[in-house]
């Protein structure tokens, strides 16, 4: 008898990435003006007589911003080269497109709810989100080169997504990011009593638009990703742990305290994946046409289990400094 082939996931991928995904420029512009409202909405709960402390003591905002900057992308480029038998070249790079966005807003809320250290949270997303409109393709262009050149014969698969208007991409991110992050924090400071009124709304606002995104992503595609949902479960499981584990390992390394240890853990496992999302729907940067199934999935499931994972790791966080706090005391 002949041996039995060992079963991988390159097989069902392979047909996912068959699957073109195009979207209306109406979905693309809808999108674009929710993620600039929820960006606006970041902005409003900075605090600036917080941040300040955390400038003050910046080792653990500098070793926080090495983390997503530079240990994110490397951590899923590696992750990607291991397994690049078991998946393809467009869900890899789905994975390094969400690894170059920055960190998402609801990192905030979930450091918050682990009583960690909320201001220094609200830092690293600020600065992310400030510099994202170079980190993003440049860690993109970079990483995605790397991989593709990695992959020889195979690069021929998805080259087209890769080879983008990088001043579009700038320029797309500075109107999505940091003009209404730079507006929120203007806002704030003219009109604070206003200001006070409308943060908890723009919180809510803010899952309700995510959610929103998710739908305007998968509306025309819905039956495949369920079909497919095994398999991207599974690599994204997989590659959001492995990133929050590294945060926490990352930050234990140079000693910082709990507090900081599991809000920078926050902040590398979730990723602003709906400008991922965004980026995706825009033609001008990724023709209509050229995005993979693989590419679009993983970003999107991203974008809803960075939600699960963070409650999680916010529960067990919260457990583990309420123990600490009453050791102490």
């Amino acid at each position: 008898m002949p041996p039995k082939k060992k079963r991988t996931m390159h097989g069902p991928l392979s047909s996912l990435d068959s699957l073109t995904v195009n979207f209306g420029s109406g979905n693309a512009h809808v999108l674009n003006v929710i993620l600039a409202f929820v960006m606006f909405g970041v902005a409003l709960d900075i605090k600036m007589g917080e941040l300040k402390n955390v400038f003050y003591k910046p080792k653990p905002l500098i070793l926080g911003l090495v983390g997503q900057l530079i240990l994110v992308p490397g951590i899923t480029f590696c992750l990607a080269a291991i397994f690049y038998k078991q998946i393809t070249l467009p869900v890899a790079i789905g994975m390094i497109l969400v690894a170059a966005c920055p960190g998402g807003n609801m990192s905030n809320f979930m450091s918050s709810l682990a009583r960690a250290n909320t201001a220094l949270s609200v830092g690293l997303t600020g600065i992310n989100t400030a510099i994202a409109f170079i980190a993003t393709p440049f860690n993109f262009a970079f990483w995605g080169g790397l991989y593709i050149r990695y992959l020889g014969k195979r690069s021929s698969e998805m080259l087209q997504p890769l080879e983008i208007d990088m001043w579009h991409m700038l320029f797309t991110l500075v109107i999505l990011l940091v003009l209404p992050l730079f507006a929120g924090i203007i806002f704030s400071r003219l009109c604070p009593k206003l200001k006070e009124k409308v943060v908890k709304p723009f919180k809510i606002f803010s899952i309700i638009a995510f959610a929103a995104i998710l739908c305007i992503a998968l509306a025309n595609n819905l039956d495949n990703f369920i079909n497919h949902l095994g398999y991207i479960f599974i690599i994204v499981l997989i590659h959001n742990g492995l990133i929050i584990l590294a945060g926490a390992g990352w930050s234990r390394l140079f000693g910082f305290s709990l507090r900081d240890r599991m809000t920078i853990a926050i902040e590398m496992g979730i990723q602003n994946s709906g400008l991922g999302l965004a980026l995706l729907l825009n033609p001008k940067i990724f023709p209509e046409g050229s995005i993979k199934g693989g590419t679009l999935f993983v970003v999107a499931w991203w974008g809803i289990w960075h939600i699960i994972s963070g409650f999680l790791t916010a529960y067990i966080g919260r457990r583990k400094i309420k123990q600490t706090t009453n050791f102490e005391q």
